[in-house]
């Protein structure tokens, strides 16, 4: 096992600068959710440059692929990878590295070759908004897969990524237009229960608990400033430990755009997310497998109880780690402490650390899957822990 990890650290070592450059392409042509045409279409060409077979617009998504290689029978492994961007940031949340870093763990083990079970590689748009994951879970993506990873840059290495479970929702407040100088009293002012029903979420967040969160903005206001405006919008994102936190916050989140509407004598509609995106299940072997393959590359991880009980995000992975063993470790890029979804973060996810942080992750998946391939002991443990037999898995 130790020759074909070193052999595949090697392929990733030799493939180094093409991996960095499709990072950096990304980088400069951000696209946002459902819309990452220029990534998927990038990456599938490395693909097929290198002799792989991947089909574009898998599971009747335009932006996703996947790839399958290896043994015809056998363990078999997901290898993830996201590339979608943020509205006006661009890639803050450095998916275009987590894009490079799958693509490099996918081309170092299709040249070794011989690695002992199958990969199935899979280019996964709508991570930020969309959950692209969780659809592409609904339509088959992962039936037959006995494991999945990804790794996510951060400030720090961590062997597993805190979250919270999220939904998501679009308010569309309608009143009634009327002229705002001559005739304000014929009007129903549909942003004043916008404003309404945001002040009561605000309230509301005075009684809820550390682990959960509500946050939104306002994306429509009305036409004009003369106009008493007859349509409102708003965005929000209501986040909690788990799925069941979240079924008991949504509704104390819903009568509060509902007052909004009813104070204002307007009304409201509300456009739920499909999929929420469910709290991930670490799986704990499979998190010290990786954990003990990037500190053979010299990283130093973070510990996890020294994290802040408030630091976590959300991801669509959360999904798939429901469904089958996975992991979603994040790798260190020396983001000078940045957090995601921050300009200091996107220039980082463009930096000489981020190019460093996107070879290390991709050789610790790819050596990890080595692992997880060829050692029996520790896919029993995997299944243990995830709480059933591979065989249950693959009757997805």
């Amino acid at each position: 096992m130790r020759d074909l990890k070193s052999q595949v650290t090697q392929a990733i070592d030799d493939l180094g600068p093409e991996i960095l450059d499709v990072a950096r392409q990304i980088h400069g042509r951000p696209e946002l959710a459902f819309e990452e045409r220029f990534a998927s279409n990038l990456l599938c060409e490395v693909l097929e440059r290198h002799g792989l077979r991947p089909t574009r617009g898998a599971f009747d998504l335009e932006t996703s692929f996947r790839c399958d290689f290896g043994a015809d029978e056998g363990p078999v492994v997901a290898i993830l990878s996201e590339y979608d961007a943020l509205p006006e940031m661009g890639h803050a949340c450095g998916h275009n590295l987590i894009a490079a870093m799958g693509l490099g763990a996918a081309l170092g083990l299709a040249r070794v070759g011989d690695f002992g079970g199958r990969v199935r590689y899979l280019g996964t748009p709508a991570e930020e908004d969309g959950a692209g994951k969780a659809i592409m879970a609904a339509r088959g993506a992962f039936a037959g897969v006995d494991a999945a990873m990804m790794v996510h840059p951060a400030a720090v290495d961590l062997e597993e990524m805190p979250t919270l479970a999220v939904t998501a929702v679009k308010a569309t407040f309608r009143g009634r237009g009327a002229h705002a100088a001559s005739a304000p009293h014929a009007g129903v002012n549909a942003l004043d229960a916008c404003v309404a029903a945001y002040q009561a979420i605000a309230q509301l967040r005075q009684h809820i608990t550390p682990n959960e969160r509500v946050h939104g903005i306002i994306t429509y206001g009305g036409a004009a400033a003369n106009i008493v405006p007859e349509r409102a919008e708003a965005s929000y994102f209501i986040r909690a430990r788990d799925a069941a936190g979240l079924q008991a916050l949504v509704p104390r989140v819903r009568a509060c755009l509902e007052a909004g509407a009813l104070g204002a004598g307007a009304s409201v509609e509300l456009d739920w997310l499909e999929h929420p995106y469910l709290d991930l299940k670490n799986n704990h072997p499979l998190c010290l497998a990786y954990r003990a393959n990037a500190e053979a590359l010299g990283r130093t991880f973070f510990e996890m109880g020294d994290v802040p009980v408030g630091v976590r995000g959300s991801t669509d992975m959360g999904n798939v780690s429901h469904l089958i063993p996975a992991i979603h470790p994040t790798i260190g890029i020396d983001s000078h402490g940045a957090s995601p979804h921050t300009a200091c973060f996107a220039q980082c996810a463009a930096s000489e650390m981020g190019d460093t942080g996107t070879l290390d992750a991709a050789k610790a998946m790819a050596m990890t899957a080595i692992d997880f391939f060829r050692d029996a002991d520790l896919r029993a443990a995997v299944a243990r822990d995830f709480g059933g037999d591979f065989a249950g898995v693959r009757r997805m």
